[in-house]
């Protein structure tokens, strides 16, 4: 205690002097006791007494009070301003911390060595990486820059905030280095993918004689794992073992999700032995981490063996469960189990209902995905960021528009609509649904925009055939901080294909590895194949095929054949088709395909040849099968399909609009008939095609002038799109047909596709 400080004290009752140094805390009304006392006594102007008393009113978070003291003393000095700091930081309230130091450095008063560490912690908590700068330079001309404790927080504040670079600077400085500073730099920069870097300061810590531990070597797997560098994740694991560590299971659990996602499958079993040696197999992460690995590696035994082994049931381990077997088209069996874990009361968390909700929207189960969403609120399990972009896909698929515009609805009720992947996920939807305008809408309400938000929106505009609108798009993107990706170039691409325009895609091709380095991967070259075939340029198209640089796949040879459809050249369909035949063996559509074109030439002889060979390996044809919702209920309608309730009422209006069709001239396009039967016969095969069957029946069943939504699991057939434009013009509907390959809007009998499909 100082000299100046002993008189006033002598001057207070001992009392007041023994509460304020050591039984402040004790309670509130004893410091408001002894603030009177002191105000009395006349010791309230001294920084030592007022310190004090700031403190023991900010220990009961009266921090006005603190501040009308701290306001009070008319030479504060800086262990007066730093009691408040302490005190505010403690609380969490850091922007007012900030704001006192403010108030001290306008007093003319340098912080010390013990408050900007304080300060730091305070900006880097706040991401304030510019004030974070100033008190940086505060400490330069303090000369307090070279302390440790200053530039172990400066180091840390600059790491919170994002500024590797100027982190690096500091790190370099930095004279006392220790495991947990140099722990923090790896982690960073394998959260970046910088390999090389990890690799050269562990080197510059063995001269250094600083010694890494197993907390080191998991913040690097994982940064490796979080951002994506899954190989880098693994060799690190290999680098672990290799100089003697033992792997704990937090080592395991972070290498793990790594070799999936790289589909190591034997390096998965070789932990998965070094987890059983170690005992391991108890913990839950691991587990529920060896499952995750075999579920990514497609190894189904591995998922169900592992889950039959733990003994007790865990939501984590479940959720795991759950998530690989529908990663591996199992998803009727994870419906069972989930179903069983209800059963069983266990307590099914968001992660539990997300991962099951999900498993049905990316294996074709989306009613029933709609439905679980439905039972999750109803269980009282509030969905989250995930949840949405989870479910949204299932309306998108069965154009369930009534649902998707509910969940946006709910995704605006529990602020979710600043989240990228929620934004994403919704313009995706309203495209799938045939309301491209709202995705637009959406797009530019979202304040902020990552790539995947630009790749749907262009995703969207090109799955309705709006080329100009795509390449509008593109050209925004351009001027932003993003870089298109090779997704944005598939979406351009494919845009273009679907409106002939050769020019324009041989162009972007071109661009994305001339100007963006982006190698043209077998989607691109799929887009392409397509886009020649379409515009009539088969055998430019099939010299494209055999210059790529490695072996052609399923799509790329199916939009030849597909191509070749739309041309009737029967040559290059066989070639096509043996192709796929050899690399689809099950996939009847392409035996379909090659028969339609054979059956379009009148080949019937080889017609029957494709059809004996699709029955002597038990293949069938998938039958055409169209979705409509109808107040916000899903109907199916199969081809041919005459079991339907309402069936005769169907039939009736058909035979209406047929005859209709007949006065104005139209006459049904038999070539799509594709049978050896009479002309009757097959007017009355292509009146049963699923879509035509679809339309009818929302035409009979919803108030007249209401859009009609249809999706298709086939592409749309020459005869269907004729009947359907008659049918927006004669009932005066707006209709949206979703096919396989894009969106056709119908309005007063004309197509947004202009007939180019």
């Amino acid at each position: 205690m100082t000299k100046q400080v002993l008189p006033l004290i002598e001057k207070i009752p001992q009392s007041i002097v023994g509460f304020l140094e050591y039984h402040w805390s004790s309670s509130l009304s004893k410091t408001t006791q002894a603030h009177a006392r002191i105000l009395k006594s006349g010791a309230q102007n001294d920084g030592y007494i007022s310190a004090k008393l700031i403190a023991s009113y900010s220990n009961y978070n009266c921090f006005n009070d603190a501040d009308l003291v701290l306001q009070s003393i008319p030479d504060p000095t800086v262990y007066s301003f730093s009691s408040l700091i302490y005190a505010l930081t403690k609380a969490k309230l850091f922007s007012q911390s900030i704001g006192v130091f403010s108030r001290m450095f306008s007093h003319g008063l340098i912080p010390d060595s013990h408050v900007l560490p304080n300060l730091f912690k305070v900006c880097a908590e706040l991401s304030a990486f510019k004030v974070g700068k100033q008190i940086h330079c505060v400490s330069c001309v303090s000369g307090l820059d070279m302390d440790a404790f200053v530039q172990g927080s400066m180091f840390h504040m600059y790491m919170r905030c994002g500024r590797m670079g100027d982190a690096r600077k500091v790190f370099d400085r930095m004279s006392d280095k220790d495991v947990v500073t140099c722990s923090a730099l790896l982690c960073a920069y394998a959260r970046k993918g910088c390999l090389e870097e990890v690799v050269r300061i562990l080197s510059e810590m063995e001269s250094s004689g600083i010694e890494t531990n197993i907390v080191s070597w998991n913040g690097i797997l994982s940064g490796f794992n979080r951002s994506g560098y899954h190989k880098e994740a693994v060799v690190m694991f290999q680098k672990i073992h290799h100089l003697g560590f033992c792997p704990d299971q937090v080592t395991v659990s972070s290498v793990l999700p790594s070799v999936g996602d790289s589909e190591m499958l034997n390096m998965g079993r070789l932990i998965h032995g070094y987890v059983i040696k170690q005992g391991l197999l108890k913990d839950k992460c691991v587990i529920s981490a060896m499952i995750d690995m075999y579920g990514k590696s497609g190894h189904v035994y591995g998922i169900i063996s592992l889950f039959n082994q733990f003994e007790m049931m865990e939501a984590g381990v479940c959720n795991a469960y759950i998530t690989g077997l529908s990663r591996n088209g199992l998803v009727d069996k994870a419906l069972e189990m989930f179903e069983l874990f209800k059963e069983q009361k266990m307590e099914l968390n968001v992660v539990s209902w997300t991962s099951i909700i999900a498993g049905c929207a990316q294996n074709g189960k989306d009613i029933e995905a709609l439905e679980l969403f439905r039972e999750m609120q109803v269980a009282g399990v509030k969905p989250n960021h995930v949840t949405i972009p989870s479910m949204l896909p299932a309306c998108g698929n069965i154009a369930a528009l009534g649902h998707g515009r509910s969940t946006h609805g709910f995704a605006v009720r529990v602020h979710l609509l600043d989240n990228v992947h929620v934004g994403s996920a919704l313009i995706d939807m309203y495209a799938k649904c045939g309301r491209i305008n709202l995705s637009q809408i959406v797009f530019n309400m979202m304040p902020t925009k990552n790539l995947v938000c630009w790749n749907s929106l262009m995703n969207g505009f090109s799955m309705h055939g709006k080329a100009k609108e795509v390449m509008s798009i593109f050209e925004s993107l351009t001027r932003t901080r993003l870089k298109p990706d090779f997704i944005s170039f598939t979406s351009l691409l494919s845009a273009c294909g679907q409106v002939g325009l050769t020019d324009e895609g041989w162009k972007y091709f071109k661009m994305m590895s001339e100007e963006y380095g982006i190698k043209p991967r077998l989607e691109h070259y799929s887009c392409m194949v397509n886009l020649l075939g379409r515009a009539g340029k088969l055998q430019e198209a099939y010299d494209l095929i055999k210059e790529m640089p490695f072996e052609p796949d399923s799509c790329v040879w199916g939009a030849l054949l597909n191509s070749c459809r739309l041309q009737n050249n029967v040559d290059l369909a066989e070639i096509a088709a043996e192709k796929l035949f050899h690399l689809e063996p099950e996939n009847p559509g392409n035996y379909v395909l090659l028969s339609n074109i054979y059956a379009a030439k009148g080949m019937w002889t080889e017609v029957d040849s494709i059809r004996n060979k699709m029955e002597s390996l038990g293949l069938k044809k998938n039958p055409g099968c169209s979705w409509i919702q109808v107040k916000n209920r899903v109907y199916t309608l199969l081809a041919g399909d005459k079991s339907h309730p309402q069936i005769d009422q169907i039939t009736e209006k058909m035979d209406e609009i047929s005859k209709e069709m007949r006065k104005s001239g139209h006459r049904p396009n038999l070539d799509f008939a594709l049978h050896d039967v009479e002309e009757q016969e097959q007017e009355q095969m292509l009146w049963g095609h699923s879509e035509k069957l679809a339309v009818v029946f929302g035409l009979l069943n919803t108030p007249d002038g209401t859009p009609l939504q249809v999706i298709k699991n086939l592409r749309i057939c020459g005869d269907c799109h004729a009947v359907i434009k008659f049918i927006s013009s004669y009932a005066g509907r707006e209709i949206f047909i979703r096919d396989t390959n894009r969106f056709h809007h119908f309005k007063d009998g004309i197509c947004s596709c202009g007939d180019f499909w």
